[in-house]
């Protein structure tokens, strides 16, 4: 493929990876179908483990069956990850210089490293974040939650880990190609900082501070890591 091409080259070339992105999910999600009351005991283990004795609860008939479906849905997901990922690569492939290429294997591979670092970690934070909002009404509100939306917010708050992971990549192309320096960046720390606070902030679904600081620091060290390596990676 050649970077001549036609419009329509373009948009055929783009509907072809997004029906082999889809079809990955599709597949990895049937996959994960299989192994739904795994992945149920697993979700719901942080909340066994803050709430105790408090069943989680489904209020109609057709909830269960919904749920096991998103169940099915996030874990291929999480699963097609890589593949989606060199779809995407695959795609913008053409539009990049030799140079810019040698990047496309490690980048899918850091960036699936990565997802999966921040979905540990939002699982394993998960677990405190419940802690810390169950704690806090505690003696004032009983905690009765329906499965439902435990499973949707637990989905929620691991995959917002997982994603914000992914932006030291994106940070060290936009060196990679001369759209910001490394240099403009080691001076806008307290920027960094803020926007970080305040993106994690947005997009937290739990909205308290502890979460926001578990999600918050790893976010930072990363943008130093990302400098870090610009530095030594991005020599001309």
């Amino acid at each position: 493929m050649t970077g001549s091409m036609s419009l329509v080259e373009h948009l055929e070339e783009l509907r072809s990876r997004a029906i082999k992105a889809v079809v990955a999910i599709v597949v990895a999600s049937i996959i994960a179908f299989i192994f739904r009351n795994w992945i149920f005991d697993l979700l719901t283990g942080p909340w066994e483990d803050v709430a105790g004795d408090r069943e989680l609860a489904f209020f109609r008939p057709t909830e269960a069956f919904s749920v096991f479906m998103k169940l099915s849905l996030f874990g291929g997901l999480i699963i097609a990850f890589p593949i989606v990922l060199w779809q995407v690569w695959a795609f913008i492939a053409p539009a990049l210089n030799k140079r810019e290429r040698r990047y496309i294997i490690p980048g899918i591979l850091v960036l699936s490293g990565l997802f999966l670092s921040g979905v540990s970690l939002g699982y394993w934070s998960l677990g405190r974040g419940l802690e810390f909002l169950i704690d806090f009404g505690e003696g004032r509100l009983d905690p009765t939650v329906g499965g439902a939306f435990y499973l949707s917010f637990a989905m929620r708050f691991i995959l917002v880990f997982g994603i914000a992971f992914q932006f030291p990549v994106f940070l060290f192309s936009l060196m990679a190609v001369g759209a910001v320096s490394r240099q403009r960046l080691a001076s806008g720390r307290r920027w960094a900082v803020l926007a970080i606070v305040t993106i994690g902030a947005a997009i937290t679904p739990s909205g308290d501070p502890y979460t926001l600081l578990l999600l918050s620091t790893p976010l930072y060290l990363l943008y130093e890591f990302t400098l870090l390596a610009a530095r030594f990676g991005l020599k001309k």
